[in-house]
């Protein structure tokens, strides 16, 4: 079992003769399998899904400290612990 998996499930999926010709050549042409083709994007896919959501919540939370500027009010409270 590879690292960081819980166990591979086979799947069936239903794409288009210009996809699966397209997939089959990338395939060939980065010397994987189609099958592991599929599964690097659907890495990509939720690397980049992650990253949307953050942005998302960088843009909900913009502006919601309310207390000046954070670095000194970070420094403030760090400064407590010596």
């Amino acid at each position: 079992m590879k690292e960081g998996t819980m166990g591979n499930r086979r799947t069936i999926i239903t794409i288009s003769e210009e996809d699966k010709s397209w997939l089959a050549s990338y395939s060939r042409a980065s010397g994987i399998s189609m099958a592991e083709a599929v599964r690097r994007s659907i890495m990509r896919l939720k690397v980049q899904d992650a990253k949307s959501a953050y942005q998302a919540l960088i843009t909900q939370t913009k502006g919601i400290w309310k207390k000046g500027d954070g670095l000194t009010y970070q420094k403030k409270l760090r400064s407590e612990w010596r």
